[in-house]
């Protein structure tokens, strides 16, 4: 579902030929995630999974900021990732809404994530969840594939007591 969802995802903004060939890394990425999931706890992460149809149809992680080390009250969403055939059903709101929820209830004050710059579709899904691109920018590689990311910020409501 990752792979589906980055080569429909990302198409016209990544190399044709970097996409089409995940296909070959589906055992490495499944290590990969094997790992991350693994080590989920120790690193204080949290992956939920959203289903239908008795199968996995997205996902989410978010966690403490692995950017901001030197501000300990902000939160991250790390990835989150809804299968193709699942767009425009809900599941990505209900995943991004638990997150944010997620981030709050463990006492973080503002949550950030980092998106393409030029994945349109993602930044306003972002911007109607009422998250905002903050100004700051970064890039990073995927081998000689240059990422220009930008980053959306949201002031967290502590949770409503009992």
């Amino acid at each position: 579902m990752h792979i589906r969802t980055w080569q429909s995802a990302y198409r016209g903004q990544l190399p044709d030929a970097y996409l089409d060939g995940l296909n070959d890394e589906l055992e490495a990425r499944t290590a990969r995630w094997q790992g991350w999931i693994a080590d989920a706890r120790a690193r204080h992460w949290v992956q939920l999974v959203a289903e239908a149809e008795e199968r996995v149809t997205g996902f989410v992680s978010f966690g403490p900021s692995e950017g901001d080390t030197n501000e300990p009250q902000i939160g991250e969403v790390y990835a989150i990732y809804v299968d193709p055939m699942y767009w425009t059903r809900g599941h990505g709101r209900e995943l991004f809404a638990a997150a944010t929820h997620g981030l709050a209830e463990a006492g973080f004050t503002t949550a950030a994530l980092w998106v393409l710059e030029t994945n349109t579709r993602a930044r306003r899904f972002y911007e109607i969840a009422g998250w905002m691109a903050d100004g700051a920018t970064k890039t990073d590689h995927l081998g000689d594939i240059e990422l220009r990311e930008v980053r959306y910020r949201r002031t967290l409501r502590p949770p409503a007591s009992s």
